[in-house]
């Protein structure tokens, strides 16, 4: 495919979100086996579905279909922010880790609104 039909790549908020998604997988490797298939798993579906509905929010047509997409990658950005206060809460991952991943969270919904309101600005 060409570079053009991946325009999605070139955004910002894409490769932060890209960088959020490896920091997730990193961050739960060491949570408890017993979390495998929950909190790991949950955790993990969810960062990897922000990059998927921004990619996806990109390859509509639509502005309403953009805006809706963005919708969902909001929603799975604050369902990690959630589950990481979880992990906090359990003793899986520390303060600093905790913070740092609380301002990729921030910086990325930035991000988000921007876009967002660059398609506002469309309709």
């Amino acid at each position: 495919m060409s570079e053009e039909m991946m325009s999605y790549r070139r955004l910002v908020v894409y490769q932060h979100s890209r960088k959020y998604v490896k920091d997730i997988y990193l961050l739960t490797k060491d949570f408890p086996k017993e979390e495998l298939f929950a909190l790991t798993n949950q955790l993990r579906r969810a960062a990897v579905s922000i990059t998927s509905n921004i990619a996806e929010a990109m390859g509509r047509f639509s502005d309403k279909d953009k805006l809706h997409f963005l919708e969902f990658a909001f929603g799975s950005l604050y369902e990690t922010m959630s589950q990481i206060e979880i992990a906090l809460d359990l003793n899986y991952i520390t303060k600093e880790q905790y913070d740092d991943m609380e301002k990729q969270v921030s910086d990325i919904a930035k991000m988000l609104s921007g876009l967002r309101n660059s398609i506002m600005r469309d309709l």
